[in-house]
């Protein structure tokens, strides 16, 4: 399949928030109540459309254990995008995110796009988190935010494609080097099949797993 551009993503927050459900979701458009954890790095792919555009994610699901922080810190390196998440139905998955964006920050490029997910909105009867405070702390650090869920779907495409658009937006405002991939962004090439000329931006065959 031809891109456009290939975004690389890295989904970030504490153990059992949902950070693998939200992927499953994505990608599969299926949920897995019961899932095991992450050990490392586990990877997924879509293929979403922007601006006419088609581009490639590519979504890097990190383990939140404290064991592997640094398997995960090795990963921001070359990330356009972390999707940091927490339970809204756990309040010390929240109290842990100025850490987990402290991490990313030190670890990544200056202009990574964060994308903020209050993870588990359909257990809303168990809320311990509220709205308004995931909004205060996504304005308050710069993020862009949404309340979603894994198991209904809810807001889960809207995340991945708004955090898509913000970075598609960056590039044309000049904020990305895109011949950099240490940006997180790599350039596709050729025409797109079945485009007169490949005017709508160089694309390539996506490969199996493109670093």
């Amino acid at each position: 399949m031809s891109y456009a551009y290939l975004f690389k993503y890295i989904i970030i927050g504490d153990t059992g928030v949902g950070k693998s459900c939200l992927l499953l979701q994505f990608t599969d458009k299926r949920f897995q109540p019961v899932h095991d954890l992450t050990i490392g790095v586990e990877f997924g792919a879509r293929m979403i459309t922007i601006d006419n555009k088609p581009i490639k994610l590519q979504i890097w699901d990190t383990a939140g254990q404290e064991s592997f922080r640094s398997i995960t810190r090795s990963y921001y390196r070359g990330a356009a995008s972390a999707l940091l998440v927490y339970d809204i139905t756990r309040r010390e998955t929240f109290n842990h995110l100025a850490s987990w964006l402290e991490d990313a920050r030190q670890h990544a490029n200056a202009n990574m796009t964060v994308m903020l997910i209050g993870n588990k909105c359909d257990l809303a009867h168990r809320r311990a988190v509220s709205t308004e405070e995931g909004e205060q702390f996504a304005k308050e650090h710069g993020l862009i935010f949404m309340e979603a869920s894994a198991k209904t779907a809810q807001n889960v495409e809207e995340a991945f494609i708004k955090t898509a658009a913000t970075i598609y937006k960056k590039i044309q405002d000049g904020v990305f080097d895109v011949s950099n991939e240490s940006y997180g962004i790599k350039l596709g090439y050729g025409g797109i099949p079945g485009s007169s000329g490949g005017s709508n931006g160089s694309s390539s065959q996506a490969g199996g797993c493109c670093s």
